[in-house]
C-alpha cells in the first residue's frame, strides 16, 4: 500500500524522552509510560513489556507520533505512539542522539 506525501505530512513526529513507566495491573504485554516533549508531558501505552522491565525505558530519547487520536487501552488513555522496529514481536525503539532537543519535529 502506498500513501501520498500529503497523507504522510499529516503525521506529527517528534523527539521525546521517556520520563516514567509503570506496570498496568493484569497486563503483561503493555505498560503505562509518560513522555516529555520539551515541556509538555503525555501518557501513552508502550507495548512489548514482556521483553523488558518498565524502569529500563526511563531516560531513553525516542521518536513518537504525537497527533494520533487518543485511545484507551488497559484503562489508560494513550496520547502518542512510540515508533519501533519489530523483530519477532520484540520492539526496538527508534531514537536520536540525546543532544537533539525534546519536542523537535521529525521531517
Amino acid at each position: 500500500m502506498t500513501i501520498t506525501y500529503d497523507d504522510f505530512a499529516k503525521l506529527e513526529i517528534r523527539v521525546a524522552k521517556i520520563i516514567a513507566t509503570e506496570k498496568i495491573p493484569g497486563k503483561t504485554k503493555i505498560i503505562k509510560g509518560t513522555i516529555d516533549l520539551g515541556g509538555e508531558t503525555r501518557n501513552l501505552i508502550i507495548g512489548g513489556a514482556q521483553h523488558f522491565m518498565p524502569e529500563d525505558l526511563v531516560g531513553k530519547t525516542v521518536i513518537a507520533v504525537t497527533n494520533l487520536e487518543p485511545k484507551t487501552v488497559g484503562g489508560v488513555e494513550s496520547n502518542a505512539m512510540l515508533l519501533a522496529a519489530d523483530t519477532d514481536e520484540k520492539p526496538y525503539w527508534l531514537s536520536v542522539d540525546e543532544s537533539v532537543p525534546l519536542g523537535t519535529k521529525i521531517k
